[in-house]
């Protein structure tokens, strides 16, 4: 199966680097076009299209000058590696083994802005283009225009590549909404995480795109083959819970110490509760 997650905004150009295969992004003549674009524009206006600070507008101005090509590991850092965000902190890929991350490169994709389709290994340069960007350029005013088909296709190629027909989509609905559904040579199966809160499972946002992290790192370092497979993750206390799953949207629900109480543990508990009181008032 072919697992996508979603970029961060944060990024990690410092840290220490395992000796690795790297690859080239396959998309680089359209970030090169999206490049050029942005550098016609002033830090205000990055910084009024993409909703940030006139600090940070400043930063990727001047990141969009530097970038250029070949990437080289002198300029540029394998995308898996770049990208520090609760994702990326769930997988952990500092710790992953040769295995993993060969496992990782043909079985994990991350969705781009700029560089729409990237394999862990694939070399970036620094950049900040949200997929959501209202950018105007000559495809249309935004980057889901300037994209188009050309992200499900290359999808498409990866899925034949490894012989799969499971897509699973662990990206936000910003990024996978740049996908085409209908022309994806896929079933898409989804998971979604759900932790416990005042008696009630709900998603909370920091806490699920951890495990969206921890279950790509399931993905390559266990190779699910089934969507069976996937509903033995159980990273951080997370189980399968058939009840609220439907269809291809699989439900991980993570109980606090409450709600993992059953009723005969809870039984037990009453019967201690009542014991100790009558020792206590025969005293």
């Amino acid at each position: 199966m072919l697992a996508v997650v979603s970029p961060a905004k944060n990024l990690d150009y410092d840290s220490d680097l395992p000796k690795l295969d790297v690859t080239q992004p396959r998309m680089l003549d359209q970030a090169e076009a999206l490049v050029k674009v942005c550098r016609k524009l002033s830090p205000q206006d990055l910084g009024s299209l993409m909703k940030i600070s006139d600090k940070l507008a400043g930063l990727n101005a001047a990141r969009f000058e530097e970038w250029q090509r070949p990437f080289t590991e002198e300029n540029a850092r394998p995308a898996m590696y770049a990208f520090n965000g609760d994702v990326y902190s769930g997988l952990d890929a500092a710790t992953l083994d040769t295995t993993a991350v060969n496992n990782a490169q043909k079985h994990l994709r991350i969705l781009s802005g700029l560089y729409g389709v990237l394999r862990p290994l694939d070399l970036m340069q620094p950049y900040r283009l949200e997929m959501g960007t209202k950018l105007q350029t000559e495809k249309g005013k935004n980057l889901y225009e300037f994209w188009g088909e050309s992200i499900t296709e290359q999808l498409n190629k990866d899925l034949d590549a490894i012989g799969s027909s499971i897509l699973v989509n662990l990206a936000s609905n910003e990024y996978f909404s740049a996908v085409k559904p209908k022309a994806l040579n896929a079933d898409i199966v989804t998971p979604v995480f759900k932790d416990e809160k005042n008696g009630q499972y709900k998603v909370i946002s920091f806490y699920a795109k951890k495990a969206r992290g921890m279950m790509a790192r399931f993905i390559v370092n266990q190779k699910p083959q089934s969507v069976s497979d996937l509903k033995e993750f159980d990273a951080a206390g997370y189980s399968y819970n058939e009840d609220l799953s439907k269809g291809n949207e699989l439900v991980f629900c993570l109980a606090s110490f409450g709600m993992c109480l059953d009723v005969e543990m809870i039984g037990s508990l009453c019967e201690f509760v009542i014991l100790w009181r009558r020792m206590q008032s025969a005293r």
